[in-house]
C-alpha cells in the first residue's frame, strides 16, 4: 500500500482543473510507470513515486502543468466550494466567475490551508484551513475566521467583513507574519496585517448563520435548472485508473466540457455536459464498467489519506448498516486514527491509542451538535466501545439525527427558552471533551438541563476519565458563528 511519504502532491487550485491538464497530470503519472492515482482531502491529486533520485524522475515532474511537492508537506492547496454549484444550494451572488477571479489574485503558492467556501452548501468543510474565508450576504464580502491551533475548538472570526480581491493579500499577509513559530493570538495577527497592509473591508452587519447540513447525493448523473447534466464518480479504494482518466478526459475536450472540480470527499465532479452529449458519456463509464451506483452509505465518509486501516474500518461499518437496510443520507461520518486532526463530519468513530500491542481495539463514538459540524463541538456519545458494537451505535444516532429533522420540520424548539437560557459548556483541559448543560451526557446519566456545579465530584471525563475538576469554562465568543 503506498504511503503518504511516497507520494507527489499536485495542487489544484480551488479543486478546479481544465481537462487538458489533467491529463498532462495523468501522463507525467503514466510516464513514472503507474497506471493510477490519487485525490487527497483537500483537493489535490496524488500519485506514487519511484526513487526521486532515479534518472528521469524530476525532469518528468517538472512536466506537470501545476505546481506540486515531493515527499514533503510544506505547502498547501487552497480549497474552495466550486465544486458544489449547481450541485447544492449557493449564495446568490457567489457564481462560477467569482471563485475564478479570486482565485486568481492568489499568484503564489501558500504554505498555509485556506479555504474559500460558501456557507450555503454542506459537501466543502468550511474550517477546516488556517486561514477561512466564508461568503457573507453583501456581494465578494467574505467573512475572515482564523484557526492556528488545531487543538482550538473555536475559529476566531475577524471583526470586519473583507472584499474578495483583497483576500489574497491577507492571507499573504498572514503568511509572511510566520504565526506558527511567533506564537501569536488570531486578533494579533489580524492587527498586524491591518497594520502593514490596506484592505477593503465593510461592517458585519449579523453574526455568520448556516443551513442545515444536508449532505448531497454527489454520484451518477444529474440534470441542472439550465438544462445540462453534471456527473459525479467515486471509487471506492481511492485509485482512479489512468487508462479511464485520459478517456475521460479526450471526452471532455471533445464535447466542449472546460473544467472538473475535485471534492474533499475523494470524488470528482465533471460539470457542463450537453443533453446532446449525455448518451457519449454514459457509454464510456459503461464501456469501462463504472459503477455510478454506490450506497450513499457509502460516498459521506471522510477518512485519512491513503490508509487501509481506516478504509477497512470504513467498509466493515458500511457493510453493517447495508444489512441493517439504515439510511444515512444526510449525515457524514470519520474514522479519525490520528491524534489532533480537525474533524468537520457529523459523526466520528475515533480508535483509541493502546497501552499495549496486546490490548484490544476500543473506539469513542462522537456526534456535532445539532449533527452540525461547523459548530465546532462534539459530544460523547459512547466511550471505549468494541469495533462490533459501533454499527449499532451509528444506528442509534441516524435515528436521533432524523427525529430532530422531525422537530425542525414540525417548529418545534429543540431547546425551549429556559433550557438556552444555561447554555454553559465546560471543556475537559486534557482531551477538549464539552460537556454542555443544554445536553447533560447520557453515557454518564446527567440529564440535560443540568448546570455542571450541580453535577457531582465524582463525575469523570467520558473520553479521557479525567476529574471534574479538570474542566473549565468555555467563554462564548460574540465573534463565534451564530448557531442555529
Amino acid at each position: 500500500m503506498t504511503t503518504s511519504e511516497q507520494l507527489v502532491r499536485v495542487f489544484v487550485k480551488g479543486g478546479i482543473l481544465s481537462p487538458g491538464d489533467f491529463r498532462k497530470i495523468l501522463e507525467v503519472a503514466q510516464h513514472l510507470g503507474f497506471d493510477y492515482f490519487h485525490l487527497g482531502s483537500r483537493q489535490d491529486i496524488l500519485f506514487p513515486v519511484p526513487d526521486p533520485e532515479a534518472e528521469g524522475v524530476i525532469d518528468a515532474l517538472r512536466d506537470l502543468p501545476l505546481e506540486y511537492e515531493l515527499n514533503q508537506k510544506v505547502n498547501q492547496n487552497i480549497v474552495s466550494s466550486y465544486v458544489s454549484l449547481d450541485v447544492m444550494p449557493s449564495t446568490k451572488w457567489l457564481a462560477s466567475h467569482i471563485y475564478h477571479y479570486v482565485l486568481d489574485t492568489f499568484d503564489y503558492q501558500p504554505q498555509e490551508k485556506i479555504n474559500l467556501v460558501d456557507p450555503m452548501q454542506s459537501m466543502v468543510p468550511l474550517f477546516t484551513g488556517n486561514i477561512n474565508f466564508i461568503a457573507s450576504q453583501f456581494d465578494n464580502y467574505w467573512y475572515l475566521y482564523i484557526r492556528y491551533s488545531e487543538l482550538d475548538p473555536l475559529p476566531w472570526c475577524a471583526p470586519d467583513l473583507i472584499y474578495g480581491f483583497d483576500l489574497a493579500k491577507v492571507a499573504r499577509a498572514i503568511e509572511q507574519l510566520n504565526p506558527r513559530s511567533r506564537t501569536l493570538t488570531a486578533p494579533e495577527i489580524y492587527r498586524r496585517v491591518q497594520e502593514q497592509v490596506t484592505f477593503n473591508t465593510r461592517e458585519i452587519q449579523a453574526p455568520l448563520t448556516f443551513p442545515e447540513p444536508t449532505f448531497p447525493y454527489y454520484e451518477g448523473m444529474n440534470r441542472t435548472q439550465e438544462g445540462k447534466y453534471w456527473l459525479g464518480l467515486y471509487w471506492r479504494n481511492n485509485c482512479f485508473y489512468v487508462d479511464f482518466m485520459r478517456a475521460l478526459c479526450d471526452l471532455c475536450l471533445e464535447t466542449n466540457v472546460g473544467k472538473l472540480s475535485l471534492t474533499p470527499w475523494k470524488s470528482f465532479i465533471v460539470k457542463g455536459i450537453a443533453e446532446k452529449d449525455r448518451v457519449i458519456w454514459e457509454k464510456l463509464l459503461g464501456k469501462n464498467g463504472i459503477n455510478v451506483r454506490h450506497s450513499s452509505l457509502e460516498l459521506n465518509w471522510h477518512l485519512p489519506v491513503l490508509n487501509q486501516e481506516a478504509l477497512e474500518l470504513k467498509k466493515y461499518f458500511v457493510r453493517m448498516l447495508d444489512q441493517q437496510d439504515i439510511s444515512t443520507y444526510g449525515l457524514t461520518f470519520t474514522v479519525k486514527t490520528q491524534a489532533h486532526k480537525i474533524l468537520f463530519t457529523s459523526v466520528v468513530i475515533e480508535k483509541n491509542p493502546k497501552a499495549t500491542p496486546d490490548d484490544p481495539d476500543a473506539f469513542n463514538v462522537l456526534y456535532a451538535r445539532d449533527f452540525n459540524p461547523n459548530t465546532f463541538e462534539y459530544f460523547t456519545y459512547a466511550r471505549r466501545v468494541s469495533k462490533e458494537i459501533v454499527p449499532s451505535l451509528l444506528i442509534e444516532l441516524s435515528k436521533q439525527y432524523y427525529d430532530q429533522l422531525d422537530a425542525h420540520k414540525k417548529g418545534a424548539e429543540k431547546a425551549p427558552t429556559a433550557q438556552k437560557s444555561l447554555n454553559k459548556r465546560f471543556r475537559c483541559r486534557h482531551c477538549l471533551n464539552i460537556y454542555d448543560e443544554a445536553y447533560g451526557d447520557a453515557l454518564n446519566h446527567i440529564a440535560p438541563e443540568t448546570p455542571f456545579a450541580d453535577v457531582p465530584d465524582t463525575y469523570q471525563c467520558p473520553v479521557c476519565g479525567s476529574p471534574k475538576a479538570d474542566y473549565e469554562e468555555v467563554p462564548v465568543s460574540q465573534a463565534s458563528p451564530a448557531k442555529e
